[in-house]
């Protein structure tokens, strides 16, 4: 698995365009935004573009009568490390709200914890500091790393949220990760089903935030 998350990260890091996202943002559009901010599965790495989380996000949306425009700015391979030197770009387009969803390729290629930890804590000092609501979203890594591996990076999360006030979502992936009709063939990104799965879960968190 890990040889596999090393091929991919290569793929995306060579085909991504990070800034591409933010090119195509309509002048004319002033709904409040919310950026989804992440690697390959924010990006939708081997879905249609409209079978990612943040279109289904923004159809969900949509048709509960919440006036916000959802911005994909996942790009596939980032690491946090990547993640927050696109921060002010991230800024540019004066987002409400940050859905963040960064570390798993960190954990993938053996990162310090430490490292990782210190690279999301100056993304949301960052994002808050310019007013942005950031809703976190924690990840887990395959059994392989070490108990001692695992449990530092899996609670960097919720001692984040905690620290910073964030709405947390313990696990992106709860209930689809590991689900052969919710993931793709190669078990790591979600299907369009298994996106959809995942806003709705992620909906319960991010109610609270928005309005009318």
């Amino acid at each position: 698995m890990r040889a596999y998350f090393g091929r991919l990260i290569l793929i995306g890091l060579v085909g991504a365009c990070p800034l591409a996202w933010a090119a195509a943002l309509p002048a004319a559009d002033d709904r409040p935004r919310i950026v989804a901010f992440g690697d390959s599965l924010t990006a939708g790495l081997g879905v249609a573009v409209d079978e990612t989380y943040p279109a289904e996000l923004q159809r969900r949306l949509d048709a509960l009568g919440l006036r916000y425009r959802v911005v994909n700015a996942g790009v596939s391979g980032e690491t946090t490390a990547g993640g927050l030197r696109r921060v002010p770009w991230i800024l540019r387009s004066k987002p409400a709200i940050v859905i963040l969803e960064l570390g798993a390729n960190d954990g993938l290629r053996g990162l310090r914890v430490e490292e990782t930890k210190a690279n999301l804590e100056r993304i949301i000092q960052q994002l808050q500091q310019a007013g942005t609501q950031v809703v976190l979203a924690g990840m887990k890594l395959p059994p392989n790393y070490g108990n001692d591996y695992l449990t530092a990076f899996e609670r960097l999360y919720p001692d984040l949220a905690a620290r910073y006030r964030l709405p947390l979502i313990p696990f992106f992936l709860e209930g689809v990760a590991a689900s052969n009709t919710l993931n793709q063939a190669d078990g790591i990104h979600p299907t369009a089903q298994g996106y959809r799965a995942i806003v709705e879960m992620m909906l319960g968190r991010l109610r609270p935030l928005l309005k009318k």
